[in-house]
């Protein structure tokens, strides 16, 4: 008996105190899981903003004045950008946990040894990859129709890391709360696209009446596409340092509220 409880040590594991091999392994599955359809995952959002830069160019026109001192497709275009960028993270990671309780593969994950904190972290990083090219092939797109310079790198890498981060930690927590696509799709259409709208992706917030520009100042989608823009136009709407420390606590706060919500099993541990 004393050999045998020797021998076999419940808890203890093999591969050291985190698991990269199973960390990497998710994430490089999560990363596959976008590229194999890449048309729709990549592409879809590259056309969906080209759509809107067209259709808003031609109908506003740079005529009606500059925006930030700058054209209004050229306030518009890295709004469209950043605008795609935070909705596809929340895409991605929303529709990753999702799709797992529908076919109920999740318990794939469930059992895999792998902590809640490493399966959450794998699937937030697969997420910005995904927005990270998104970004990339959109700047580069947008910059053969347009006059898209590059100001300040760190500012476009930062936002794009941080936004991306953040949309991609409140997906996993809709993908734990949704039991079906339809909630799911209330969550993307009544939160997710009201404030990306909202956000002064398409107009400064400087024309807004004092109350409205007041809780503009409070929506985060603003700091990360206000930051985003900053980085091609070397102006903001807003106060960049607030928006980084905003932004870096709301990061590990969203996350860490995913992180305790799959510990505990949420939704997804009868």
């Amino acid at each position: 008996m004393v050999e045998f409880e020797n021998k076999y040590e419940i808890y203890n594991k093999k591969f050291g105190y985190i698991n990269w091999i199973g960390f990497w392994t998710l994430y490089k599955k999560e990363v596959l899981r976008f590229l194999i359809v890449a048309i729709q995952t990549v592409i879809s959002p590259l056309v969906t903003a080209l759509l809107f830069l067209l259709v808003l160019s031609l109908a506003i026109g740079n005529e009606r004045g500059e925006v930030l001192g700058f054209p209004f497709i050229s306030f518009l275009a890295p709004g469209l950008i950043a605008m795609q960028v935070i909705q596809q993270a929340f895409s991605h990671s929303s529709s990753s946990i999702m799709i797992g309780k529908i076919q109920g593969n999740i318990v794939d994950i469930l059992y895999a040894p792998l902590s809640a904190a490493e399966i959450t972290l794998a699937i937030n990083l697969a997420a910005v990859t995904r927005s990270v090219i998104i970004a990339a092939v959109s700047i580069f797109v947008f910059s053969l129709l347009i006059d898209l310079e590059l100001n300040n790198l760190f500012y476009i890498v930062f936002f794009t890391l941080l936004g991306s981060f953040i949309l991609s930690s409140i997906g996993i927590i809709i993908g734990l709360w949704s039991e079906k696509f339809d909630h799911m799709a209330s969550a993307t259409n009544f939160i997710i696209v009201p404030l990306s709208f909202l956000s002064g992706t398409f107009y400064s917030i400087d024309r807004l009446p004092q109350i409205l520009k007041s809780v503009s100042e409070v929506n985060p989608f603003f700091y990360i596409i206000d930051g985003f823009r900053s980085g091609f136009l070397g102006v903001s709407d807003g106060s960049i340092v607030f928006g980084i420390f905003f932004l870096t606590v709301l990061s590990f706060l969203s996350w860490f509220a995913a992180y305790i919500l799959f510990k505990k099993g949420y939704k997804i541990k009868s």
